[in-house]
């Protein structure tokens, strides 16, 4: 049985990976901690678990960490670059679903989350962990970068297309849309029910921290560099994530749907849709799929192609597991199985 940990377990996140390892038949979640809520019971915070989780939060240097085999950081961004290397250095396993190891260059890291990365030595050894396209290396990783949300959705829809070289990769632009739980739980105006209800709006236009991620990722599939441009967009939904992008074929006549079938075709999280079906972000929410679908413009060499995730799960926890499962050589579904919820 892994011994599991979490650290940050207050955020959607951290819950997120309580509810899902819950039913992990072979994990046991042994610490979960929060500096503001230690000794209160989990189940204290989130009634959903109640019946399910007799777990205390403690303190994130508690000892009951040490006794794990992998550790969680669902946690802001710096606190895992501060304390991955202990956990390491005890052999234990770390999973940071922060975004403190997505970039590799410290120095653009530090640009865009405005402090500096202290820790060049573990950036070094992190893996990013999307699962479906570093799956060999994230098995012997001792530290895995989980991807964010958008750029999860974004590379599953791009990858067939670029590692096949079918479209122009000078103009690639993605826009995306977001439910309100990707901007986590601390509280803020922005998010609050009369500020997101009934409106939708562009955020980060300028510059989203997602957007290096994505590119560095995209620039190492195709082996040159990627003119992409990536809107963002907050919708009036509790979780979920719809991402729309286009492209420019470089052969109008090309089919691309059997590039996109055989690419996912041994990949048990990744749906490729019927032709003239369209992902819904229902149809995967609280599950660790992705759908996708594809859709050319007649007359054109206008490609479309839209990709569907719960941001709370295949963009975060969920995908975390898949590591963790790939990392201990487990079956990559285990604690993963759940469908998704209609309505």
């Amino acid at each position: 049985m892994i011994k599991a940990g979490i650290i940050g377990g207050t955020g959607y996140t951290g819950v997120e990976l309580l509810r899902l390892l819950n039913k992990h038949p072979e994990v046991e979640v042994v610490a979960i901690s929060s500096r503001s809520l230690n000794g209160q019971r989990v189940d204290s915070i989130f009634p959903s678990l109640l019946g399910h989780s007799d777990l205390e939060f403690s303190l994130p240097d508690d000892k009951s960490l040490n006794e794990c085999n992998v550790v969680f950081f669902a946690t802001p961004h710096g606190v895992a670059m501060e304390g991955a290397g202990s956990f390491i250095e005890k052999g234990i396993k770390v999973i940071d679903l922060g975004a403190d190891f997505r970039i590799s260059d410290a120095t653009e890291w530090s640009k865009w989350y405005d402090m500096e990365h202290t820790q060049a030595e573990l950036l070094k050894q992190a893996v990013y962990g999307l699962s479906e396209n570093n799956r060999d290396q994230i098995k012997n990783a001792k530290l895995i970068a989980n991807p964010g949300c958008y750029p999860t959705a974004v590379q599953l829809a791009l990858k067939p297309l670029i590692t096949n070289n079918l479209v122009d990769l000078s103009s690639i632009v993605a826009d995306c849309k977001s439910g309100v739980s990707g901007a986590g739980r601390a509280a803020n105006q922005a998010m609050l029910l009369c500020e997101t209800s009934e409106t939708m709006k562009a955020y980060g236009v300028s510059g989203h921290r997602h957007y290096p991620e994505i590119k560095q990722e995209l620039e190492l599939l195709a082996g040159e560099e990627v003119g992409f441009t990536f809107v963002p967009h907050l919708v009036p939904m509790i979780r979920g994530m719809h991402v729309t992008l286009y492209v420019d074929l470089l052969d109008t006549d090309t089919d691309v749907r059997p590039f996109f079938v055989n690419t996912y075709s041994n990949e048990p999280f990744v749906t490729i849709l019927n032709d003239g079906v369209y992902p819904e972000t229902r149809s995967v929410k609280s599950s660790n799929f992705c759908q996708i679908a594809i859709q050319k413009i007649p007359n054109s060499n206008k490609l479309v192609i839209m990709s569907v995730i719960d941001n709370l799960v295949k963009g975060a926890s969920g995908q975390a597991i898949q590591n963790m499962n790939i990392m201990f050589d487990l079956d990559e579904e285990l604690g993963l199985e759940q469908i998704g919820l209609l309505p």
